[in-house]
């Protein structure tokens, strides 16, 4: 039985994901643009943006699945590497955005944070440890 704060984990994380993709719609046109201005990276046409939003989402689907169901600890420092990065990165992605892009970014940012701290909480760490938690009062609910 996985603990509630895994539970919670996915459901952040997830929720960043989701919200990222969002974001990403909304930067679309944006985003073509700024790949356009790059002759290099231009030549190859919006390909190397759909390609890099389907490798980071089964990236990030591939650490979520370690992490939230099978338990393993190196996902988990892998998940709080890439937001420490991401973290790092806010004040110069944030000037390339605008409106809703803005928002969805700031709040993906939000989500992924609750997910991390929801990583170091004790029955996570218990989680990760391979202990079993049996937890008796959600038995009787």
């Amino acid at each position: 039985m996985r603990p509630n704060s895994i539970i919670q984990f996915e459901r952040f994380y997830l929720g960043a994901l989701a919200i990222g993709l969002v974001g990403n719609v909304v930067n679309w046109s944006k985003a073509v643009e700024l790949v356009q201005t790059d002759p290099a990276i231009g030549a190859m046409g919006t390909g190397v943006l759909i390609g890099s939003i389907v490798f980071g989402l089964a990236i990030s689907l591939l650490l979520w699945f370690f992490a939230a169901r099978r338990g393993a600890a190196v996902a988990k420092w892998f998940i709080v590497f890439f937001f420490v990065i991401g973290l790092a990165s806010v004040p110069f992605s944030l000037g390339q955005l605008s409106g809703p892009a803005i928002v969805t970014s700031l709040l993906s940012i939000l989500l992924q944070g609750a997910a991390v701290y929801m990583l170091f909480r004790p029955d996570a760490k218990k989680w990760f440890a391979g202990e079993k938690v049996v937890d008796l009062e959600k038995t009787f609910e």
